[in-house]
């Protein structure tokens, strides 16, 4: 007997990317469980089966770097943070931060398909009663128009989004005289495609990261202590925090300052969250 779970929870990471470098990413999590059926008729309770998976990833890949240490030229050292991450193409990149915040992935690259088994095995190590083989799905959400992947750190959140290298991948709507404008959110979104958003306030300005063209940012938080240096025109520098309130907020008055015209912004975080903002010239 087979029991399946749709849309049971979604992942929101960042992932290196041998082609394209850092790279957020949100996946939908499908699951199926095979096992024998108990005497009250069921192989699972549905109640019990989402938190059960949902903790598990929530503990352990969710919210991380996903690190393909096989990739060409990624390198992983310890460090006085826990771990150390560095690249070198396609571009160079240092990331620092508490083993945590880190998938290590013994891989040359990093898929869905390939994701999804590695975390249905390690589901498979402490199994519910009666269940036999889990099998999990990752798909990414099927946008038309205008998306970007991000990625970006909260040094205040309490959370696992305080880690420094963790993205999503996101629609963005965009309004004018209350007519949506697909030219305008296709325009946004390629400015911000794999970029870093970063707050100003976490930039570290060194003379040699400077020289080299490269930015730096750097936070203690309640997990630990993290760093993250790459080259400056992979970023793009918020005055604020990189929350999606003020992602939106943002979004909003540039667009409305560079054409003159009120703006209402609808900016996603991942799937099916995120927030609204306007502002006029």
């Amino acid at each position: 007997m087979t029991l399946f779970v749709n849309r049971l929870t979604h992942l929101d990471v960042s992932l290196w990317c041998p082609e394209h470098g850092l790279m957020g990413a949100s996946w939908r999590v499908d699951a199926e469980l095979d096992g024998e059926l108990g005497e009250d008729g069921m192989l699972f309770d549905f109640g019990e089966v989402k938190p059960w998976i949902k903790s598990r990833l929530d503990r352990g890949a969710d919210h991380t770097l996903l690190v393909p240490t096989e990739a060409p030229g990624v390198s992983v050292r310890d460090c006085p943070e826990g771990l150390c991450v560095r690249t070198e193409t396609p571009y160079p990149l240092e990331v620092r931060g508490p083993r945590q915040a880190f998938t290590l992935l013994p891989w040359h690259s990093v898929t869905p398909d390939r994701l999804a088994d590695r975390l249905a095995t390690e589901l498979m190590r402490q199994p519910p009663e009666r269940v036999g083989e889990i099998r999990l799905t990752l798909l990414e959400e099927a946008i038309e128009g205008a998306s970007y992947t991000y990625s970006h750190g909260l040094r205040r959140h309490a959370g696992n989004c305080q880690r420094i290298a963790h993205g999503h991948r996101s629609r963005l709507h965009v309004w004018q005289d209350g007519e949506r404008r697909p030219d305008l959110e296709a325009e946004w979104a390629q400015h911000l495609a794999h970029r870093y958003l970063v707050d100003e306030a976490d930039i570290v300005e060194g003379r040699e990261a400077s020289f080299l063209g490269r930015l730096s940012s750097r936070y203690h938080a309640d997990q630990g202590r993290f760093m993250l240096t790459l080259p400056r025109e992979r970023c793009v520098v918020l005055p604020t925090p990189t929350t999606v309130e003020h992602i939106a907020a943002w979004l909003a008055g540039e667009i409305a300052r560079d054409t003159g015209r009120p703006t209402r912004v609808q900016a996603f975080e991942g799937i099916d969250k995120g927030a609204l903002a306007e502002a006029r010239p």
